[in-house]
């Protein structure tokens, strides 16, 4: 799969909606509104890309989305969160347990810390299967040597008995999507999955991940500051800033005609080889609001160069600039 493949059928239900998405974490310094406003949508069988620079919210969403943060700092204040027609948000702690790891499913982007050092690699997979689908302990195990090979870890049923320090670091990736994919989810969200990674593991790491999709027909969400991640596995992307989300389209239309000046940007500092001579890396000046204190109009309007005086009064609404192609910019038809 690439950007290049067909998105879902637009009539298909949804299996993930997020809607008007507030999350705020409370500090000595002040109310840090993380997510302001989120909304977007997932469709069966969809890759869905979340891109943006570090502290942008994209890590904050997908963990509201699952209700991983920390209670005592932070809080979803506001917003819906629909998983296959389920609100997420009423549900109680043992039923979110339920859907964790089993319909939902998530890859976190540094296995070391995510994977348990004083148990084995063949228990931290057996747990999930145990607990969400009722098998007994050797039916477990099996099943982790199972999609220990389907991650194409060689000696599967032997490494079951390691642990994770006598892994290397695509090796414990590896483990990662195994476990994500143990319960068969619905939905994969998989967060910065390639970032502690060299180049020639991240491919294969990203590689393995659109195999097993297709394998397994799961809708993903692809949390990334990295566009050609997104445009290499995904269909349709988001691209947030301070909290918001600022554009929405398919890959192939984000990429041909990018509308937000902050895309733009992003794209600008892509590194590219030719052209002759050298070129310094484009960069976006100045820096990301405090999302502590109240922003009155369009978040990028103090770093961006199309900006005017309604910029910096009047937040610009999220808005279908074209076909599928939605934008936070008064101006963005200027940009087109």
């Amino acid at each position: 799969m690439s950007g290049l493949e067909t998105a879902p059928a637009a009539t298909a239900a949804p299996i993930l909606e997020v809607s008007d998405l507030r999350t705020h974490f409370f500090t000595r310094d002040g109310v840090t509104r993380a997510v302001d406003g989120v909304s977007f949508t997932v469709a069966p069988g969809e890759t869905l890309g979340i891109v943006g620079e570090s502290g942008c919210g994209k890590s904050v969403t997908a963990l509201s989305v699952l209700r991983l943060l920390p209670p005592r700092l932070s809080r979803i204040v506001g917003g819906s969160v629909r998983f296959e027609g389920q609100e997420l948000l009423a549900l109680d702690e043992p039923a979110m347990r339920r859907i964790r790891g089993n319909r939902i499913a998530m890859i976190f982007q540094e296995p070391m810390t995510s994977l348990n050092p004083v148990l084995t690699i063949g228990d931290q997979i057996a747990e999930a299967v145990t607990i969400h689908q009722g098998k007994n302990r050797a039916e477990a195990m099996r099943h982790a040597a199972e999609m220990l090979r389907l991650v194409r870890i060689p000696d599967a049923a032997k490494r079951t008995g390691d642990y994770p320090h006598q892994f290397s670091g695509g090796m414990r990736q590896r483990v990662m999507i195994a476990m994500a994919l143990s319960c068969s989810p619905r939905l994969l969200i998989a967060d910065e999955p390639t970032t502690a990674l060299d180049v020639t593991v991240q491919a294969q790491i990203l590689k393995l991940m659109v195999e097993l999709k297709q394998a397994t027909d799961a809708a993903v969400m692809l949390i990334t500051h990295d566009l050609g991640v997104i445009a290499e596995t995904c269909q349709r992307v988001i691209v947030m800033y301070a909290g918001q989300v600022v554009e929405q389209a398919e890959v192939v239309e984000l990429f041909d005609a990018p509308l937000h000046p902050y895309t733009r940007g992003l794209m600008a500092s892509i590194p590219r080889i030719g052209g002759g001579r050298k070129r310094r890396l484009a960069e976006i000046p100045g820096i990301v609001p405090d999302l502590r204190k109240p922003i009155a109009g369009c978040p990028f309007a103090p770093r961006c160069p199309m900006a005017r005086a309604r910029c910096r009064t009047e937040p610009p609404p999220l808005i279908e600039h074209r076909l599928g192609h939605l934008a936070a910019c008064w101006y963005a038809g200027e940009a087109a």
